[in-house]
C-alpha cells in the first residue's frame, strides 16, 4: 500500500485507504462479531494500512471498544481517527449531543477511555449541529491539541461554505487549523464535486472519501437480492432510484466483465483514480464488514483501468454544477475562444 500525506496543511502520513470500523461490533444489531472484526483490523494493518477511521457513534460505542483491544501492540504506528457530535448511543441528554464545548470536552473523554489511548491522531467534527457558534467549536479543538489529547482537526459532512470559514477563523485566529474533510463520494454520490472538493484543493486540506461503493450498489448484488446493507441497516444506501445510477451500474457491470474482475473492484478502482487526479490527497474510506470485502478493496489497488475506461466511468456519473459554475464555464470558454482567436487569427496591420 502507498502512502501519501494528509493534504498539504499536515506533516501526517496515510496510507492509501483509511479502515473504517462502522462494521466493527453488532451494536446496530448488523456488524461484524469481534474475532471478524479482529481479523479485518489485522489484515488491513498487515497490507501496510495505518489509518483507522471510527466514531463515538459507531455500534453504539462498540467499534472504538473493539478498536481499543486490537490497537494497543501498534498503536503509535497508527494515525487514530475518531468522531464526535451525534453522541455513542440513542437517547443521551441535550448535553451530550452537538458541537458545544461542554460535550467535545465530555465526548473525547469518553472515546479516550474506550480507545485505551491517551491521544487522538485526527478528531474529525462529525456533523454541522446549526447551533454552535463556529469559534467556540474552533476555541474548544485548540484547547484539546494543546492539551496533546487530540493531535489534528477536521470537519465531517461540513457544507463547503462551512469549511472554508473554519479554515479562515483558525488561521486568522491562531488556533488549531483545521487539517482535512471527509465527505461521501462515488459514482453515484458525486455532489462534492461542486464545491467541496474544489475547496480542498484550493485550501489544501486531506480529504477522505466515505461510502465508496454506495452502500454496496455499485456491487451489482441489489440487483439479485436486497441483503445487505439495504436490508440490515436501512441507512446510507443507494438504490437505482433514478435512470443515471442504473446507467452506471450497468456501465460497471460492463467494464467488470472486460477486465474480468468483480463490479466492486471496478467501483472503487474508479475512486482510486480519481483520488490520485486530485490537486490535494485524497484517500478512500473502506468499510468492509468481512474479509472477503476487505480483500476486494485490497484488489482494487491493483487495477489499472484504461483512459477509455475510467472515462466512461466519469462521464456516465457526472453531475449537472448548476449556477454559478455551469456560466462561469461558459464565459471562461468565451474568454479563451476570444484569446485563440487573437493568437491565431491573421495579423492586422495597425495604421
Amino acid at each position: 500500500m502507498r502512502y501519501t500525506t494528509f493534504g498539504r496543511r499536515t506533516g501526517l502520513r496515510v496510507s492509501q485507504y483509511a479502515l473504517g470500523t462502522g462494521n466493527f461490533g453488532t451494536g446496530w444489531g448488523a456488524g461484524a462479531e469481534r474475532d471478524e472484526a479482529k481479523a479485518i483490523y489485522e489484515r488491513f494493518v498487515e497490507a501496510g494500512g495505518n489509518f483507522i477511521d471510527t466514531a463515538d457513534t459507531y455500534q453504539a460505542g462498540q467499534s472504538e471498544q473493539l478498536l481499543g483491544e486490537f490497537i494497543q501492540a501498534d498503536r503509535d504506528d497508527l494515525v487514530l481517527a475518531t468522531k464526535f457530535t451525534v453522541g455513542a448511543r440513542p437517547g443521551l441528554g441535550i448535553s451530550r449531543t452537538g458541537n458545544s464545548r461542554k460535550n467535545l470536552r465530555t465526548s473525547v473523554e469518553a472515546s479516550l477511555q474506550r480507545l485505551d489511548t491517551d491521544y487522538i491522531d485526527v478528531l474529525w467534527v462529525h456533523f454541522p449541529d446549526a447551533l454552535t457558534p463556529v469559534e467556540e467549536l474552533l476555541r474548544g479543538l485548540d484547547d484539546l491539541a494543546s492539551q496533546g489529547k487530540i493531535l489534528y482537526a477536521a470537519l465531517s459532512n461540513f457544507p463547503a461554505w462551512r469549511v472554508s470559514r473554519a479554515v479562515t477563523l483558525a488561521d486568522l485566529s491562531g488556533w488549531t487549523p483545521v487539517a482535512g474533510i471527509q465527505i461521501e463520494y462515488s459514482l453515484v454520490e458525486r455532489s462534492a464535486d461542486r464545491e467541496l472538493l474544489p475547496a480542498a484543493e484550493a485550501l489544501g486540506l486531506g480529504v477522505t472519501l466515505w461510502s465508496p461503493l454506495g452502500g454496496g450498489l455499485l456491487t451489482g448484488k441489489y440487483r439479485q437480492s436486497d441483503q445487505g446493507r439495504l436490508s440490515d441497516l436501512k441507512f446510507l444506501v443507494h438504490t437505482e432510484s433514478t435512470e443515471q445510477k442504473a446507467a452506471v451500474v450497468d456501465t460497471v457491470l460492463a467494464i467488470a466483465d472486460e477486465v474480468g474482475r468483480p463490479p466492486a473492484q471496478v467501483a472503487t478502482a474508479w475512486v482510486n483514480e480519481r483520488s490520485r487526479r486530485l490537486a490535494t490527497s485524497a484517500v478512500p474510506s473502506i468499510g468492509p464488514r468481512s474479509q472477503a470485502q476487505l480483500n476486494d478493496y485490497l484488489a482494487a489497488l491493483d487495477i489499472e483501468l484504461t483512459t477509455e475506461q475510467y472515462d466512461r466511468l466519469t462521464q456516465v456519473s457526472a453531475i449537472a454544477l448548476g449556477t454559478p459554475h455551469e456560466a462561469n464555464a461558459r464565459q471562461l470558454d468565451g474568454v479563451q475562444g476570444g484569446i485563440s482567436a487573437l493568437i491565431d487569427g491573421p495579423v492586422v496591420p495597425v495604421a
